[in-house]
This record gives structure tokens, sequence and C-alpha cells, in this order.
């Protein structure tokens, strides 16, 4: 919807509520156009960020301006624009939403008070005017006054200079709960509270004396039935003829209602809406006192558990959000009960919470604290009629405040807490400054990975895939590296599991794709069906991304390869997690002609049934199996006996089987005696850049690694 559309839709549902709430003058079409006007300021400060408060603020006045002051205006006003607008612009402006109304509320209140302390002084002109009139309009005067007296919509009362109630309206009488005549035997002492200021009785006595003609405060009273009420007070001192003190008037505007709405839109801006837990602005004010407060050379120290929910998306993914905001309100419940020693539990934001520990004593402490909470978020949640299991991530720092400060103190609580999740999950971490350059460094490396793909920074190797038969490379497979400009080339250890958290595994892996399909279009343009084919690993989050298959249509039409020459790789693991969304991406690959490998074959614990269904070319048996089989005068027969049946698997199913981490020549015999198609490893390559993969190519006399008759020397014959 257009801001226009937005202002409009706001403007008529925010005039159908407030219409007939108040005397105003004008037709339904004006008070439409009227409310255009001040919906289209709010909208376009929601567009802010930081709101601008004063547009609500001016938006509150112009409400009174217009004459908007019925009894249920304000409220209606309040709750409309509460729903609305995060109805229209989203759920992202709920905070500022809050901010803004808060900021209505109160600029309608100022202006309210401001016209009824005009009111309030053209009374009190009034009674001064009405004293010294002749005699000849003296009857006329008092009835005007006893009309205004009377009828007057704020509490009036008049006292003399000892205290004493005199009269009081009938608006004072419904406000304090008395009758009049309960009224006038009570004196103004009598109406003192507990919490009143003292500046307030020594204005009161200077007022009395005559050494001030008013004054103004804010006060509370009880009522009879003993409900406190709060007034906006104006004393004022009205003199005889001859300037002497001769009576004091008083004036009530009851103010309750405004202050319990704005209690509760300041409870709302400080406190989470879903869990009702405080939220990350109450937990800032009080960590930035914290420090604020503390004096240079205190002992005083802080503690953060700072926590991460394990696989929420996941749950919110596959259940709902409905479920996933039962389970938040359930964890926030079990947190608040670990809070025995006063501790502030918050909510940050999404699935992040916080437990401060303010006057911390010592490391000991907060780590019991963690165990405590991992304790009591192991006991299985029931969610909608569903048992669910919810671990999460703890980062847990303590420090001294001195020397300190907020953002020093949340950033070690950030990296701890990722270093945590980085440690298996499930577990709570102590900050460790030792560790935080290298969390800094991960970090750094996230942010820059986006920008490194567009200038080209990572390039590509590869590693030959080595038939076992004659040792002729049938293929090569892309290795990724980043050659970083300040920290040298790294490794795909360094950022492969960076790019997968982030999301940056798609743009990347894409530009591997596309780097692999035109090195191997140059080797097919030179070697023809002699050329090897090129397999491309493909990340899980690749996997179920609906661009995948376009993607690969579009290179192999831009770099022209032919799609025998192309193998995508991917892992057990995310083949076998989604049966739904794997499946119909590789049937649309293998309908290209493109090969499909397996990765890492062995790990994934598959389902062989699954495993049936899958148009698979390739299975690529994990090096940890043929680990074993290394040594030319030893070797492990569980290893062997493993190995065997894995290869037997994948020629029953009539795929080629591929032995990654080939080191030895023994360790070559052996895979070849049991069956294995292909090698990879050291003992074969490294993996090339794409000039020496030419030159492997190019080569008469054949690969630079050893034949077969070299790997069966030294090997005993069957083993």
């Amino acid at each position: 919807m257009t801001d226009e559309g937005v202002v409009e839709a706001l403007a008529r549902a925010w005039a159908a509520e407030v219409e007939g709430t108040s005397y105003v003058p004008m037709g339904s079409d004006e008070l439409v156009e009227y409310l255009t006007e001040i919906s289209a300021d709010l909208v376009a400060a929601l567009s802010t960020h930081p709101v601008d408060a004063t547009v609500g603020v001016e938006a509150g006045a112009r409400l009174v301006a217009a004459h908007f002051t019925g009894p249920s205006t304000l409220e209606r006003t309040i709750v409309l624009l509460s729903t609305r607008l995060p109805d229209l612009l989203g759920e992202a402006v709920r905070g500022d939403v809050a901010a803004l109304v808060g900021a209505l509320a109160s600029g309608y209140a100022t202006t309210l008070r401001d016209r009824t302390l005009d009111e309030q002084e053209a009374i009190r002109r009034a009674v001064i005017v009405a004293r010294h009139q002749t005699e000849q309009a003296l009857h006329a005067s008092e009835a005007r006054f006893r009309a205004m007296f009377y009828e007057a919509a704020i509490g009036i009362a008049l006292g003399d200079l000892q205290g004493r109630i005199v009269e009081v309206n009938p608006t004072l009488t419904q406000m304090f709960g008395y009758t009049a005549q309960e009224m006038r035997r009570r004196s103004v002492g009598e109406l003192a509270h507990p919490d009143d200021l003292p500046s307030v009785w020594v204005q009161y006595e200077r007022l009395l004396a005559g050494e001030v003609d008013n004054f103004r405060a804010e006060k509370r009273y009880y009522r009879k039935d003993g409900e406190e009420i709060i007034c906006n007070l104006t004393l004022s001192l009205v003199r005889d003829e001859h300037g002497a003190p001769a009576y004091q008037v008083a004036m009530l505007q009851d103010v309750t209602e405004q202050h319990l709405l704005q209690s509760h839109l300041e409870y709302q801006a400080y406190h989470d809406t879903l869990t009702t837990l405080p939220n990350r602005a109450l937990f800032s004010d009080r960590l930035e006192r914290i420090f604020d407060t503390t004096p240079a050379g205190s002992s005083r120290r802080v503690g953060l558990c700072f926590l991460d929910l394990d696989g929420f998306k996941a749950v919110n993914d596959s259940l709902g959000h409905e479920v996933g905001d039962l389970m938040l309100q359930a964890v926030a419940i079990r947190l608040a009960e670990q809070a025995t020693d006063g501790e502030l539990v918050a909510r940050m934001g999404g699935d992040e919470f916080v437990v401060l520990v303010e006057n911390s004593r010592g490391e000991a402490q907060l780590v019991a604290l963690a165990e405590r909470i991992l304790d009591a978020l192991s006991r299985p949640l029931v969610l909608a009629g569903q048992e669910l299991l919810i671990t999460a991530s703890i980062g847990v720092v303590e420090r001294g405040v001195v020397g300190g400060d907020t953002s020093d103190l949340m950033r070690a609580a950030d990296l701890t807490l990722y270093s945590a999740k980085a440690d298996g999950r499930g577990r709570w971490a102590l900050h460790d400054p030792n560790r935080d350059e290298a969390e800094i460094t991960r970090f750094a490396l996230s942010a820059a990975m986006p920008a490194a793909i567009e200038r080209e920074e990572f390039f590509a190797l590869y590693q030959p895939l080595v038939s076992m038969a004659d040792h002729a490379m049938r293929g090569v497979e892309a290795l990724v590296r980043w050659h970083h400009p300040k920290l040298g080339v790294l490794g795909p250890h360094r950022f492969i599991g960076l790019a997968e958290e982030t999301g940056a595994i798609v743009p990347l892996g894409h530009w591997v794709l596309a780097r692999a399909c035109r090195d191997a279009k140059l080797w097919y343009d030179e070697f023809g069906d002699a050329a090897p084919f090129v397999s491309v690993n493909v990340a899980p989050r690749q996997l179920h991304e609906p661009t995948l298959l376009p993607d690969v249509e579009t290179v192999l039409a831009d770099t022209g390869l032919p799609p025998h020459l192309l193998q995508i790789e991917l892992t057990e693991r995310a083949l076998t997690s989604d049966e739904g969304a794997p499946l119909k991406a590789l049937d649309g690959l293998r309908a290209l002609g493109v090969r499909i490998a397996i990765d890492d074959f062995g790990t994934g614990y598959s389902n062989l049934s699954y495993l049936r269904k899958l148009p698979v070319d390739v299975i690529k048996l994990d090096g940890s199996f043929g680990e074993g089989l290394r040594e030319a005068d030893v070797t492990n027969p569980v290893d062997e006996r493993i190995v065997g049946t894995l290869v037997e698997l994948g020629h029953a199913l009539g795929m080629t089987v591929c032995a990654e981490g080939v080191e030895t020549p023994a360790q070559a015999a052996r895979l070849r005696r049991l069956g294995c198609d292909e090698g990879q490893g050291w003992h074969f390559a490294a993996a090339l850049p794409r000039e020496d993969v030419l030159d492997v190519l190019r080569d008469p006399h054949g690969p630079p690694w050893p034949g077969p008759d070299d790997d069966d020397e030294g090997v005993p014959s069957g083993s």
C-alpha cells in the first residue's frame, strides 16, 4: 500500500472511531480531512529513525485545539493508532509507534492542561473582578460567579486563611467522593498526602502570608474510599479592597487517567509485548546506569549471561510462528524462575535473551547461573500438543565495572556467545580475551565476504580425479580459495562455514560454478571429449534455492560447456535432510545431462531406500574410511571390509565409486583391488591452477603422478 493509501485508510478509521465522542463543529468529510493532515504527519514521522517525538506532541496539541476533548476521545485514539499503524506499516514500526503515541498522549495532556490552566486563570480573574464590581452589579456578578463555580468542569474550593474549607463545587465532591457538608468539615491540612514534597507546603504557607498570589503543583490525594487520585492544583490568594489576604481559591483537575495511560505507555516502551520481560531498551538503560554511577576506585563487578536459542528458526519454519511464540513465552518463564537473586532477565529480540547480574560475586556465580539456565531449558516443552526439546548457547562475561563500558561488555558477550555456538551449541562458554581477536576476525571476514565476491578476490584450484585402473585424469574437483588483501590466501576452512551461516554461500557458489565452467570450456576447446569433467560442490543452502537449476542452465549456456562435463557434488546429509526439495532439483539437473555425485559418502547415515530414488552417478567415499589402508606392511581388516561393502553397494546401485583422501601408493593399490573406480588425494596431486591442469593434459608422457604398477610395489599380495 502506498503512503497515500496508508494515510487515507488511517484517517478514515480514526474519524469513524472518534466521531461523536467530542463536540467538534465539523461534518464527517471535514473530520476526515482534518485527521488526514495529522495522519500524514504521523506516517511521515514513522519513516525516519529514530522517530521524531515532536510530531506526536504536535498531533496531540492539534486534537485539543480542534476540541477533541471528550472523555473517551484520547483512549480511542491511542488504541486505534497502536493497532492500525503496525497493521498498515508492518510489525517493524511497533516500537516507534509506541514512542510516537506516547508523545501524542503527552502533547494532548499538556495542551489540555494549559487550556484548563487558562480557564482557571480566567476564573480567578472573574473572582477578583466580581469582588470589585460596584454594588449595583453585585447581584449579577455573584450570579455569574456561582454559575461558573457550580458548573465548572474542574473542582473548585474556597477556603479561609486558617485553612478551613468554606465551599466546594459539585465537581470537587465527585472527585473526592465526599458530600459538600463533609468537605466543609475538613481543613486543607487534612488533605495532605505522604508523598507530598515539602516545597508544596512551604509555598502554601507563603501564599497564606500574602508573599505570593498563586502557585501550581501536581499533587496526590486520597478519596473517601481510599483510592488515590492525582490532580493539577492551582491555588490562588484573593485579596480584599485594601490588598490584604482575604481567602483562598483552589482549582483541581483530575489527571489520574492521563498518568495511568502514560505509565502504561512507558511500560510498553520498556517491556517485550510477547514475553512481558524487560526489553533491550530497559536492559540498556540499566546497564548504562551501572557504569555511570559506579565511582572510580570501586571494586564493583558486573556479569552477563547472553543466550541464544539453538535451532529456533527451524521451529518457526516447520511448526509456524504461533508455536515459535509459545516457545519464546515458555523460555521466558523458565529464565525468570532462575533469577532468584535479583538478576534482570530481558529479551533482546528474536530468540536472544540476557540475564544481568548487577553486583557479581565472581565468575563462579555466573557459571552456576548459566548451568541452572541450561538445566531449566533441558526439560521438554509441551506446546500445541507437541513435545519439543530446546537448547541454548550462552556467552558468560564477568568483569569489574571500573575501566570498562557497556559497548565493550556487550561485544565480549556477543563474541563469547558465538564461541559457545562454534563449540557445539547447547553449552555455555566463559569469556576468553585470547579468543576475541580470532572471533573478531571471523566477524570481519563475514562482513567482507559479499564485497570480496564482487571484487573477485576468490579463485579456483582443481584437484584431479584419477582413474584407479590407469591413473588417467578423468575429471577435476573445483576448490575455492580466498586471496584476502590483508590475510593472504585463505583455505575453505576459514570462510565456507561463515558463508553458510550468513547466506553468502549462494553468491559464492554461483561464482565458483561460473568460474569452473569457463575453465572447463577452455580444456574442452583444446581436447574435446578427452577433456576432464569439472566437479563443483553445492552447499545445502544452495540445493534449496529455487534458482539453482536456472543458474546451472544459464552458466552452461553462457560458457558453452557440454552438460556431461559438469558434475555437481552434494553432501550425503544435504540429500537426506529433506526428500522433496533435493529430489526435484536433482531430477532437473539430471534432465540437463549434468552428473550428480554424493560427497563424504558413509558419514550421513543414509536411508538406503531413499538413496535408491536419487538420480546419482557417483559416490565419493569419505577419506576416513581409507585411513587404515595407508601403510604398506599393515592394514586394518575392518576398514577394508567397510570400504569393500560400500564399493559393492555403490556398484549395485549402478554408481561410480571414488575414494577421497588417497595419500600413499599402498592405499591406492588396496582401494583399486577393492573395486574403487576413481581416486583423489595427495598421492596423485594437490589442487592445481587452471594452467597446470592444461600442462598435465598436454604432457605426452602421461600425468606426473605414479602409475598403477608403482602403487603395487611393496604391497603384500592379498592384502
